[in-house]
């Protein structure tokens, strides 16, 4: 009869042992979720700095092929350089801020209708290094 009643005993959980795993189990997601985030913010910046170093590159090349700026980079993919404007990785849509270069004079006959020089992120977030998306 004894161990009968042992037996029933030891069947399910105590409450302080569920207590206990659900502390441990916060425990662990409270470390886990700043790393998922800060993860995903890095590979969101990744994402960022290759885009905009392909857009450079491709305006630049696309200057030095046609002999003058692209006036949108709508131009770009008119052109056939790309096939669409990739989306900004921090705002989650095409909208790349862009930097006009000034006219210049190229000869006394014909001036230089100016166009894009650079391109920036439209985010006004700040990166994980301490600086504005849109200065990189």
């Amino acid at each position: 009869m004894r161990a009968k009643a042992k037996r029933n005993h030891s069947r399910g959980f105590t409450l302080l042992e569920l207590m206990i795993v659900i502390f441990v189990m916060l425990i662990l997601v409270s470390i886990a979720v700043p790393n998922f985030t800060r993860s995903v913010q890095r590979s969101r910046e990744a994402v960022l700095r290759q885009n905009l170093f392909t857009l450079r590159d491709l305006i630049s090349q696309y200057t030095l092929d046609k002999q003058k700026a692209p006036q949108s980079l709508d131009d770009l993919v008119q052109a056939g350089y790309l096939k669409q404007i990739p989306r900004d990785p921090m705002t989650d849509q095409a909208d790349w801020a862009t930097e006009q270069e000034e006219n210049t004079v190229m000869s006394a006959d014909e001036q230089d209708q100016g166009g894009i020089d650079d391109v920036h992120s439209a985010s006004t977030a700040v990166g994980s290094d301490g600086t504005a998306y849109n200065t990189w």
